[in-house]
């Protein structure tokens, strides 16, 4: 019996797996700071009663931040200890305060304390490896459902919160930043707020909380003209920032008597490069790179304040340091703020931090309520599609094209 002729059978080339950008352990470091910072959240959220003083929140709110990335990620990795801590330094930002403030014990303001019915916005984050989770809430002292938030004050509120819930199901694989600047300003205008100008949301990466794809709010003719046109890719996670002001223009600026608002929050540039000239500055530098690496750090942390904040101008003048500004809306208008951090995995969008703790419709009591019929339709959507409806929409693809031919 003869063998059967041999065919030629080419070899099929394999097909190279596209690699992650994030991988599992990845989005696990991701979740595990976002849980840290939404237990954190809540003990803030708590301690910000009326009487409270705005340092010892924010103390506090650092405090708890280290403890809790203190006690995880503590095995060595492949012979290498884990980084980890705060990836945004505490800050309780008032009223007509957009964000930043954390104030020293040296400052004027540091005795400034909460009353009832301050807006106040807590903004903090932590990182695991440098995988950075960062939140803000807004909530008003005292508010109950009993005595809930009326007028401008729950106006800003409902604008910032359903803002941020349009930009959380805009903020997906295919779309353009431009959806959720214009998504982000129309809700505003059903409460007659506005954006704060210029405000910005970036994509983030290990170390990274301000790369290079980014979201801008209700953005001047220049910065639109000067931002660029981004598309939301896979496995690219996003810091989103929703700032919103009841003033008319949304405008903000630095307090006109800066040493009543000292800036106080401060991060190391990444791609700057110059030769420190003061041993101060160098030393100084060099305790920054060691205590805070890429993320932004409160002079709090450093050692000596006085020495600290001279080391820190020669830095800040060559651009090796960047400032982060306190900034406030004129007086008499309120600011509310929410932040989140989400993960553009290959599941579909994954919210790295949790949803607001705070809010609650039946203690924020506007008049005015969102009317645009395509908006109020894509806050019923869920984060992430469901495997049927991918199939019923594909199986409509599939019967288009059929009828087509």
């Amino acid at each position: 019996m003869s063998d059967a002729p041999k065919t030629d059978v080419p070899d099929v080339p394999k097909v190279a797996e596209k690699p992650r950008l994030i991988t599992e352990a990845d989005v696990t470091k991701y979740k595990t700071a976002g849980d840290i910072v939404n237990d954190v959240m809540k003990k803030l959220i708590e301690l910000s009663v009326e009487g409270a003083k705005i340092i010892d929140i924010c103390i506090e709110g650092d405090k708890l931040i280290e403890e809790g990335t203190g006690a995880v990620y503590n095995k060595l990795i492949k012979g290498i200890k884990v980084t980890k801590g705060l990836a945004f330094p505490t800050s309780v930002s008032v009223n007509n305060t957009v964000a930043h403030f954390s104030p020293l014990a040296s400052d004027p303001l540091s005795s400034q304390a909460l009353a009832k019915g301050d807006v106040v916005k807590l903004h903090i984050g932590a990182h695991i490896d440098g995988f950075a989770a960062i939140s803000a809430e807004t909530i008003v002292v005292g508010a109950t459902e009993q005595e809930p938030v009326t007028g401008r004050r729950a106006d800003v509120l409902k604008a910032a919160w359903h803002a941020a819930e349009i930009a959380k199901r805009l903020v997906k694989v295919g779309n353009k930043n431009w959806a959720v600047t214009d998504a982000v300003g129309k809700v505003a205008a059903a409460w007659d707020c506005k954006p704060v100008e210029g405000m910005l949301s970036c994509q983030q990466s290990q170390n990274v909380i301000d790369g290079k794809k980014r979201i801008i709010l209700n953005p001047s003719e220049t910065q639109r003209r000067d931002t660029e046109t981004v598309t939301f890719a896979e496995d690219e996670v996003y810091g989103i920032d929703i700032l919103v002001s009841s003033g008319e223009d949304g405008k903000a600026s630095p307090v006109a008597r800066v040493e009543d608002s000292r800036t106080t929050i401060y991060q190391k540039e990444g791609a700057v490069t110059y030769q420190l000239k003061m041993k101060n500055s160098r030393a100084v530098f060099s305790e920054v790179q060691k205590k805070a690496g890429a993320f932004p750090f409160n002079v709090r942390a450093l050692e000596d304040e006085k020495r600290a904040r001279l080391g820190l101008q020669e830095a800040v003048q060559h651009s090796l340091i960047k400032p982060y500004e306190v900034v406030y809306t004129p007086a008499n208008t309120f600011v509310a703020a929410f932040h989140f951090t989400i993960a553009l995995v290959p599941a579909g969008p994954l919210l790295i931090t949790h949803p607001p703790l705070w809010y609650n419709p039946e203690l924020v009591k506007s008049e005015k309520e969102l009317e645009d019929e395509e908006l109020k339709s894509l806050l019923t959507k869920s984060l992430r599609e469901s495997k049927k409806n991918k199939k019923k929409a594909k199986e409509g693809e599939a019967d288009g094209a059929v009828e087509a031919k």
